[in-house]
């Protein structure tokens, strides 16, 4: 028969073993990697996700191996061109070697200060060797690349992979920028100027020419229509005269009757002349012959 000593003996052995197993076993996760510590001294690393083996004395520290996001601070930069900048940057990270990791700076939050202040010692060398426009507008692309390379190089010593830096703004101080805008402002204000000016003087010129021209065809229309006013008088002359002598008296009669429809309007038909004027000589003979030119009768 089995005492109850042995029994406890028993589970206390079993409860003993689950314990020692349970302290041998660890899981890493895919987005992990573990670094295994001996009386916190690092002894092995492990990088493949699942369930893993270890003295029960040890103990993990669990490592992320995702690329990390690092926001830096926004940081005043001096160009070549002496231009102040205001420069707001982010770099991607990852922790490539867990162990030299742990060993260099310890944690994230330490890793995080520390290459904050890499990537501004990184932004105001390469920045300070080009000039505001290149920086603004040219060769952003270029210097970021630059940028990464510098700070991977000295975060390598830290176990750490830097994948990325970009230059999300990069602008002026706020009192600079106001500068700027009001120098802006009054450029375009004088090219405005300038430009309402020279349209003005063409504006000038061309109703100056405008008004030459417009003389200059009066007078040629006024000339042309002289021309053929005395060469129509002329003609008008010429077949009176001709008219004239083909037959006098039916010029006279003729002229007599243009003058009868000129003089005697239709509102106002009053005249002051004698009965027997040449005027109304028609009135009183319709041949047109007065008393002296009336052949005698036999």
């Amino acid at each position: 028969m089995r005492s109850p000593v042995t029994g406890i003996v028993a589970l206390l052995a079993a409860l003993l073993v689950v314990i020692v197993g349970y302290m041998s076993l660890f899981t890493v996760q895919q987005t992990e990697q573990t670094i295994v510590l001996q009386f916190g001294a690092p002894v092995d690393v492990v990088t493949d996700p699942g369930l893993h083996f270890k003295a029960p004395w040890n103990s993990v520290i669990n490592v992320d191996k995702r690329i990390l996001d690092l926001e830096n601070p926004s940081q005043e930069v001096i160009a070549s061109d002496q231009k102040r900048l205001v420069v707001d940057a982010f770099a991607r990270y990852r922790i490539k070697d867990a162990l030299r990791f742990y060993q260099s700076v310890g944690s994230i939050q330490a890793a995080n200060l520390q290459l904050t202040s890499l990537l501004n010692a990184a932004l105001r060398r390469v920045l300070g060797e080009v000039s505001f426009i290149t920086v603004v507008r040219d060769e952003r692309e270029k210097l970021m690349g630059r940028i990464r390379e510098q700070l991977d190089r000295e975060a390598g010593g830290y176990g750490i992979e830097v994948v990325d830096v970009r230059i999300r703004r990069a602008d002026l101080p706020e009192q600079n920028s106001q500068a700027v805008y009001d120098r802006m402002k009054s450029e375009r204000q004088r090219e405005a100027a300038e430009f309402r000016a020279q349209g003005g003087q063409r504006a000038q010129e061309t109703r100056s020419k405008a008004d030459r021209d417009v003389t200059v065809i009066i007078a040629e229309a006024n000339s042309t229509a002289e021309q053929t006013r005395g060469v129509g008088d002329a003609e008008r002359n010429r077949l009176f005269a001709e008219a004239y002598g083909k037959d006098a008296d039916f010029f006279a009669f003729y002229r007599s009757m243009t003058a009868y429809e000129t003089g005697l309007k239709k509102d106002d038909t009053r005249y002051l002349l004698r009965p027997d004027s040449d005027f109304f000589r028609y009135f009183s003979n319709p041949s047109g012959k007065t008393a002296t030119e009336t052949p005698a009768k036999p």
